[in-house]
């Protein structure tokens, strides 16, 4: 194990030990996220669904199943941590709103991301789930609107990838910008499976 990788661990006990978590670990909930200082693309998503913080298991619900179709990589190359991080904007659920779950706590990613990001030894892209990822990274260059943000992706690239989030929920959105198959899944594709492949 490299130094960078010590660190990460050593980060991951500091969450779990840490006071604003402390209801989530005294639950007997574990940070929901993998990473790896070899890691090549950083996914960040929202937080953790019901189902996913229970099985301890990143993107394990509709949701996933859709983001790896869109990514075009299989279940075991999308777990591995040498090929995906998976760091979510918070790494715990959020419980229930009037409609889907509570969004991410605000001040979580801005104390652990850049932390772990730094220890990550060659990343070469990050994916932008959701708004709430989007408006944490791109900052004022984010567009009026997510689908405007993600029509554009292309002004993001070679650094970040934004995307809609694939939640069930989003199916009529994805009626409505049929370009969102048509252009920006296969440049997707084909650009993960680049990175994948580099060596």
């Amino acid at each position: 194990m490299n130094k960078f990788d010590n660190e990460l661990n050593r980060i991951k006990e500091e969450i779990i030990n840490d006071s604003d978590n402390i209801d989530f670990t005294n639950k007997g909930w574990f940070p929901l996220y993998t990473i790896s200082s070899k890691s090549k693309i950083l996914i960040v998503g929202q937080a953790p669904g019901i189902k996913a913080q229970e099985s301890q298991i990143c993107w394990n619900d509709l949701s996933g199943n859709r983001l790896r179709e869109w990514l075009g990589v299989t279940k075991d190359q999308f777990y591995n941590p040498d090929n995906f991080a998976l760091v979510p904007m918070d790494f715990y659920y959020p419980g229930k709103a009037k409609t889907g779950d509570l969004p991410p706590r605000k001040e979580f990613s801005k104390k652990w991301h850049s932390r772990l990001i730094e220890n990550i030894m060659d990343l070469r892209l990050i994916i932008l789930i959701g708004s709430y990822a989007q408006k944490f990274y791109l900052k004022d260059s984010i567009k009026r609107n997510l689908t405007e943000t993600v029509k554009a992706y292309k002004e993001y690239l070679p650094n970040y990838f934004p995307l809609a989030h694939p939640s069930p929920l989003n199916i009529r959105w994805f009626r409505q910008n049929q370009w969102f198959d048509d252009e920006v899944i296969p440049s997707l594709k084909e650009l993960v499976k680049n990175i994948i492949n580099e060596k």
